[in-house]
């Protein structure tokens, strides 16, 4: 049971290093590219994640972006004072994040995820000129519990 716990936060790590990686592609919000791409297919990517990691995760972003006609908007999350933490780190921050509110129930790990993207606390993690994405998980968590920063 061990190793397929672990498989399942590994997919869910590659689900939301994908949606960063699109939305740095295409300068949207995260929010935006979770609402795009949808339940159901957030649940496919979800449940074929060790297939696409296989892959080159910036031809899977391609593909996603021309299948779903997203468009280039203006936000640029990388245009920031200070380094600009990799799609790698922030999708560890929201993957721990989506774990902790779910209660690590992989049934509710979609609709858990687009509910954290959708909520006041995206705009803190994303914020990289702050430093609430270093946050510890459980402060990020216990953040999100209470509405606030903390």
């Amino acid at each position: 049971m061990m190793g397929r716990e672990n498989k399942m936060h590994n997919d869910l790590f590659y689900l939301c290093a994908l949606i960063e990686y699109i939305a740095r592609q295409t300068k949207n919000r995260n929010r935006v590219i979770v609402n795009i791409l949808g339940e159901e297919r957030l649940k496919k990517i979800y449940r074929l994640a060790d297939v696409y990691h296989s892959d080159n995760i910036a031809r899977v972003a391609d593909d996603l972006i021309q299948e779903c006609n997203i468009e280039n908007d203006y936000f640029d999350i990388t245009n920031v004072k200070y380094k600009v933490p990799t799609h790698w780190d922030i999708a560890k921050v929201y993957k721990r994040l989506i774990i902790n509110v779910s209660a690590d129930n992989p049934k509710h790990y979609i609709s858990t995820l687009i509910t954290v993207y959708n909520s006041w606390i995206a705009d803190k993690i994303d914020d990289y000129n702050s430093s609430f994405y270093y946050d510890s998980p459980d402060c990020i968590y216990q953040s999100y519990l209470v509405g606030k920063a903390l």
